[in-house]
């Protein structure tokens, strides 16, 4: 399969990257950025945000998906959070549209549901509830995405992602931690379901204490095989870990995070 993945120089990017050129997968990247050291496949220097540049770049490629990593990885405005993650998102659809491009993974995110209060298990059934302008925009880019899939029959799968770390380094991250090997193993699950339509999955590992259903991605056929129960011993007790265990979003859903919508 040949997959354009944007962001491809961010740090999902590079390892999801180096996973699917494993698997056998032709990697097509785009980013802000020239391509980092060691990239041996054809690289695109654009922003997503820019549609004449997306559509120039699927003018020059034959693709057959595309995985959306590009975005600013953490809060900001309403106005830059909306222009990061559904700008983008719009930009790609339209592209893949035109040239009939039929499927895309998209790196959403807990935050799309990070205010919901601490549960068993929240599911894909979960109703959309932000903790931030950042979560907004996951949000309103599941929104587009499901849009797309109901008007032109694009297959599109959000992965709302949870701690993508080395290691986990907090408690909270003991539930929602997820490795670099599955998510890899995620992202090509997400590129080869057989007709997912629109689906919504949970991008952690296969966590023992984990706050989000992994059966939603389970449906689609990934496996994750790591769990952060092995990093249990090396994770220290904090003082904000009872607050971050409130919402599922869990510092991001606290005041520190609170900010005027149209501020800097």
């Amino acid at each position: 399969m040949r997959v354009l993945v944007t962001g491809a120089a961010g740090s999902i990017g590079r390892v999801v990257t180096l996973g699917l050129c494993d698997r056998d997968h032709e990697v097509v990247g785009l980013d802000l950025v020239p391509e980092p050291e060691g990239f041996t496949g054809t690289w695109h220097t654009a922003d997503c945000a820019d549609p004449d540049a997306v559509m120039a770049v699927f003018e020059a490629e034959r693709l057959d998906a595309v995985v959306h990593l590009a975005g600013h990885p953490d809060e900001a405005s309403l106005p830059a959070s909306l222009t990061s993650h559904v700008v983008t998102t719009a930009a790609l659809l339209d592209a893949m549209v035109a040239h009939r491009v039929p499927r895309i993974v998209y790196a959403s995110s807990n935050h799309a549901v990070g205010r919901t209060p601490r549960r068993d298990l929240v599911s894909d059934d979960a109703l959309p509830r932000p903790d931030t302008f950042y979560g907004v925009g996951k949000v309103a880019a599941e929104a587009v995405l499901r849009l797309y899939a109901d008007r032109y029959a694009v297959d599109a799968v959000a992965c709302r992602i949870g701690s993508f770390l080395d290691e986990p380094a907090t408690r909270r991250n003991l539930s929602t931690w997820l490795s670099h090997d599955d998510c890899v193993r995620m992202v090509e699950a997400a590129l080869t379901a057989p007709s997912p339509g629109f689906a919504v999955l949970y991008g952690i590992s296969a966590n023992t204490r984990a706050w989000w259903d992994l059966e939603p991605g389970r449906r689609l056929g990934y496996e994750p095989l790591d769990d952060a129960e092995a990093f249990a011993d090396r994770v220290p007790e904090r003082a904000e870990d009872d607050d971050e265990a409130a919402y599922v979003g869990g510092p991001f859903a606290l005041e520190q995070f609170h900010r005027p919508a149209l501020g800097d």
